[in-house]
């Protein structure tokens, strides 16, 4: 038994994401990390940042800085770490001595084209694909003497014949027969020397860093008895196990792209709000148990529990993201609002026509990169539609012309500070009564043709208040650039 032990103490809560800087952060991890983080904040406990980089090839520092950026603009911020398994060797290699002194792991020296043969074979015989422990029993002498020929090895832990049984706080009593599992692997070899693998390396890591609950996806659970094996095998204590539900696409196939499923930066990139990220990923799973459906961070903290996150699948819903985060654009103040828009927005126009402008749209906002489409038509000298778009239902040629005219002639009256909604909707709306006298009630026949003209759009705000944002001179001018189009 190793000295200095760092046993969890009774009621001490410790729990960990460790992501792998193999890519960038993605919405399961995040979800994951949002679990941890608020099942610790619930418990009073510490939530760590743990990088499990021993991958070389494929990690990369973008990716690590990508996952710290991302789960900070989450707000979902840890206590200790980030702690790098790359730059704890000497620890793996301290446990991986002990293992291999008390025989209770061994160097394999098969070939991949040996254990590639030995998987097809036991498919092919409807067996699950195991190592069979060819290397298992060999003697100290011939280890040593391949070890001296530099014959290629991984090094395997023995896997004892035995039921592992656990359980877990979210599915309950879980068995595995570790006969379906054979002899792993925990160690292989590289350019610099030995590189620890998954489950040797998280449970050196869990119980140095005193891990009291590893909470973590579906996915993991095969992992799972692994890592019970591998504690028992070095005196360890067992942390307890909560695995949540996977998520899922609206057909409850695995979660893909073409369920929307992209790198949290890309839902930034959208203009998605971490607020609208947080409480809308905190539903892939948990249920408070009532109607409610908007929490902000500190209010899951509150009403997070284990006990409510379901064992069925997550279903990933972009229909309701969009309404939270349409929710979340609403509370926002104008000046807040507009200062996340700014990156959607062309730059060198007056902050205070950028505030009008996203005033306007508020409402209709669900992504921040929405305001871009909305509101292109305020930034263009010279609007392109065809001149069809300024029909409303049989109007022709003349009769567009004439509306033009019309709106062209009691604009221009209007002083410059007096054009503002109120008084471009006391001055326009009874002309559009008068010529709804002669259309059977319809005031489009005057106020479509004006939309249309300022905007170049079917759909938009409100013709008065954008024009009120255009301000005299820029209305008329589109009007006269509407009228052109009529030959």
């Amino acid at each position: 038994m190793l000295n200095n032990f760092k046993f969890i103490r009774p009621g001490e809560v410790r729990v960990r994401i460790a992501p792998s800087p193999t890519g960038f952060l993605h919405i399961g991890t995040a979800r994951t990390a949002l679990f941890n983080y608020l099942f610790a904040k619930k418990q009073q406990g510490i939530f760590i940042l743990r990088i499990e980089d021993t991958d070389i090839e494929r990690s990369f520092p973008k990716f690590e800085r990508d996952i710290m950026e991302n789960l900070k603009w989450l707000g979902i911020e840890w206590d200790e770490g980030p702690y790098r398994q790359s730059e704890r060797g000497e620890i793996y290699t301290k446990y991986l001595k002990k293992l291999l002194s008390e025989n209770k792991a061994y160097h394999c020296f098969c070939s991949k084209e040996e254990l590639e043969a030995q998987r097809q074979y036991q498919m092919s015989i409807g067996q699950a694909p195991r190592y069979t422990g060819k290397c298992r029993e060999l003697s100290p002498e011939k280890v040593q003497e391949y070890l001296t020929q530099g014959k290629s090895s991984i090094i395997r832990f023995k896997v004892p014949a035995k039921k592992v049984k656990f359980n877990d706080l979210i599915r309950g009593e879980v068995e595995f027969d570790t006969g379906l599992i054979g002899d792993m692997a925990i160690v292989k070899k590289t350019g610099q020397g030995f590189s620890p693998l998954y489950n040797f390396s998280v449970v050196i890591d869990d119980f140095e860093m005193k891990i009291s609950h590893v909470i973590r996806g579906e996915d993991h659970l095969s992992n799972t008895p692994k890592q019970i094996l591998i504690q028992e095998a070095l005196g360890f204590p067992q942390p307890k196990y909560a695995h949540l539900p996977l998520i899922l696409g609206p057909d409850r196939s695995k979660l893909s792209k073409r369920h929307a499923a992209v790198s949290i930066t890309e839902y930034r990139k959208a203009g998605y709000l971490p607020e609208a990220l947080n409480n809308f990923m905190a539903f892939l799973g948990w249920n408070p148990g009532t109607e409610r459906e908007i929490f902000g961070l500190n209010s899951l903290v509150k009403e997070f529990s284990l006990k409510q996150v379901q064992k069925a699948g997550a279903i990933f819903n972009i229909k309701k993201l969009d309404w939270l985060n349409g929710f979340y654009i609403r509370q926002k103040s104008i000046e807040k609002l507009t200062e996340l828009c700014l990156p959607c927005l062309p730059k060198g126009v007056d902050l205070n026509e950028l505030k009008k402008i996203v005033a306007l749209y508020q409402e209709r906002l669900k992504k921040l990169s929405e305001i871009t489409n909305l509101t292109k038509f305020f930034f263009k000298e010279r609007l392109e539609y065809p001149k069809t778009l300024l029909r409303w239902k049989e109007m022709s040629d003349k009769e567009i012309k004439n509306s033009l005219d019309k709106l062209r002639k009691i604009l221009s009256k209007i002083k410059a500070e007096d054009f503002h909604k109120e008084n471009l909707e006391k001055i326009l709306f009874p002309e559009a009564e008068k010529f709804a006298k002669e259309r059977a009630g319809d005031r489009g026949y005057f106020l479509w043709p004006l939309r249309v003209a300022l905007t170049g759009e079917k759909t938009s705000a409100g013709p008065f208040e954008i024009a009120e944002i255009l301000g005299k001179e820029r209305t008329l001018e589109r009007l006269k650039q509407a009228k052109n189009k009529i030959k």
